[in-house]
């Protein structure tokens, strides 16, 4: 029934393709579908797997890049590129992950596409390499994917990191069919990929139609069965003593990995190998450390629905707001322990389990900031609770446009992707177009409302609702016409500039250049926005005046993305020169 898998798996991608703002090929379509599929455990927005999408030439025989550190995807500024960074916060040991995916519709696996990856890794992953040696062979946009894992590798090695290569071959064909030269070339990779580092390993992956069409059909479950020892009832709530075994379970997907979903309103991420990480952990490795709930501040849940038969809770619509150190640590701790004795004693230990149940998303929001107002959680952290954010995604949903303060929330409901605005996504396009700092949204991808100053600026209560809106559905407008336009945009270019064009249409609306909100409150109210005939030639002098300002002042295309001063050189060649800044 090979076929069946192969015609459902098309139709899915026929039907992102046609439905989606920009109209892709079906060759781009899918490889985006393969990228999301492979890193399915991993519950990547549809951003951030666009964002390790490699496109156009000299891509070295790779379609999609991605690099955790733990669970986290990492950014060009994320933490641990930053130099506050303490690397001794993180654990002995620390998974680096570098996540290479090929996507190609031929309907085989071939031994040529292994000897090409094989061949480019060997030199992209060779630490003496340097990028403009690099640049010869392959993408800038590539190059850059690949610095992260380089540049993570060499900031961490003290902490003798645990490396693994990963490599998703996707086409079309049959995995039952592969030829068995095909899979020793991928055993072959595999020990490539080992030797990279003393300690590293490497695994190869082939997914065709039905491995895909699996992936693709399941939805995360939110309803959960957690069985329990004790109980306390409060109306339709509970706190309850759960044993950590039963605990782990409920925690933990078919394959032993992390249900990662039933975390995504959790104010922050695993924090690693900090001090309360490390007690928690050594607790659960000392058989004569006191009952762990005496020790541990619990796990708080909330959902929407709680219902229970014998000793057995039934969840609805769960989401772990508080305890996700502990829970992380527990699984990381215990998985491979519970998988090989799940009679242990360790099992038989209790955790503190509070299941709050409510549908009202106001008294959720007010649960998540209670609950973590006890640790130390940046401010920024807790920004999708706030009123300004609620009131956004109110706004948009009336209007058929979904704003994802909850990251992933939407796109589990089956909403179109291109109407799925996340709040890092919307914070850039207010930096760029309604602050007039493209460069700054540019160089900063996820940690832009890292400062209260910048949130502030940007989710101010002064900015009217369809401004917002507006700025959502112009920036949408401008990716789509550089990814559909006759002459597309390279990957590097989109990268680079897709904030800059955006700037230039909105600046060009109003007639002089501004750095606030307010001024776009015309263009929102008529819902205009400069037409395709407009946007290629703004996009045309754009083009000339990246490379010119490149080429002045002896910089690489990201260098100069990232430097206001472009802004200036940029706003003065067409005509709009500092001092009109309103």
């Amino acid at each position: 029934m090979g076929g069946n898998d192969l015609v459902l798996t098309d139709q899915l991608v026929e039907d992102r393709r046609i439905n989606g703002e920009v109209q892709l090929s079906f060759d781009v379509a899918f490889e985006h579908f393969a990228c999301e599929q492979a890193l399915h455990g991993y519950g990547l927005s549809a951003e951030e797997v666009t964002a390790g999408v490699i496109g156009g030439g000299d891509d070295g025989g790779l379609d999609g890049v991605y690099v955790f550190l733990g669970n986290r995807l990492l950014h060009e500024d994320s933490d641990v590129f930053q130099s506050s960074f303490s690397v001794n916060s993180l654990e002995n040991g620390a998974p680096l992950t570098l996540w290479l995916v090929q996507a190609k519709t031929s309907k085989s696996f071939s031994e040529v596409a292994l000897d090409k990856v094989a061949s480019s890794c060997n030199l992209l992953l060779n630490l003496d390499a340097n990028d403009k040696d690099l640049s010869n062979l392959f993408s800038q946009e590539l190059i850059a994917r690949i610095s992260l894992f380089r540049k993570t590798l060499l900031r961490i090695a003290k902490r003798m990191p645990a490396v693994k290569i990963r490599f998703s071959y996707v086409t079309r064909g049959d995995t039952e069919a592969i030829h068995p030269k095909v899979r020793v070339k991928a055993q072959h990779l595999e020990t490539q990929f080992a030797k990279i580092l003393g300690t590293a390993s490497g695994e190869v992956e082939f997914l065709g139609p039905a491995e895909l069409w699996k992936r693709a059909s399941v939805i995360p479950s939110y309803t959960l069965e957690l069985p329990y020892q004790e109980s306390i009832t409060h109306g339709t709530s509970h706190i309850a003593l759960i044993t950590l075994g039963d605990y782990l379970s409920f925690l933990s997907e078919d394959d032993g990995s992390i249900k990662s979903h039933i975390f995504d309103w959790n104010v922050r991420d695993y924090q690693g190998n900090v001090e309360v990480n490390r007690e928690i952990a050594a607790s659960l490795q000392d058989p004569d450390a006191p009952e762990f709930w005496w020790l541990n501040n619990g796990i708080t849940i909330v959902c929407s629905g709680a219902s229970s038969i014998g000793k057995r809770l039934s969840l609805s619509d769960v989401q772990i707001v508080n305890g996700l150190q502990t829970s992380y640590t527990l699984h990381n701790t215990l998985r491979d322990k519970y998988e090989d004795d799940p009679e242990a004693p360790v099992f038989a230990r209790l955790v503190q389990v509070r299941i709050l149940v409510t549908g009202n998303q106001a008294a959720r929001d007010a649960v998540i900031r209670a609950t973590n107002r006890q640790t130390t959680v940046p401010v920024a952290s807790l920004r999708a609770t706030d009123d300004i954010q609620r009131q956004i995604e109110s706004y948009f949903y009336d209007r058929g446009w979904f704003y994802d303060r909850r990251k992933n929330y939407y796109r589990n409901q089956g909403k179109p992707l291109d109407r799925i605005i996340s709040i890092p996504f919307l914070a850039q396009t207010v930096m760029a177009m309604a602050l007039g700092r493209p460069d700054y949204a540019r160089a900063r991808p996820s940690s832009l409302l890292k400062s209260d100053s910048d949130y502030e600026r940007v989710f101010s209560s002064a900015t009217p609702l369809p401004v917002y809106l507006w700025l959502a559905k112009a920036q949408r407008h401008v990716d789509a016409f550089l990814q559909s336009s006759a002459t597309p945009a390279s990957g590097s270019e989109f990268t680079n500039l897709h904030f800059y064009l955006a700037m230039l249409a909105a600046t060009d609306i109003v007639g002089q250049p501004f750095n606030r909100p307010a001024h776009l409150e015309n263009a929102a109210r008529e819902d205009v926005f400069p037409g395709q005939a407009r946007l290629v030639e703004l996009w045309g002098q754009l083009r000339d005046e990246f490379r010119r300002y490149q080429k002045r002042h002896g910089v690489g295309p990201d260098q100069a993305a990232k430097n206001n001063e472009f802004v200036q050189h940029l706003l003065e060649s067409f005509g709009w020169p500092r001092s009109h800044r309103k």
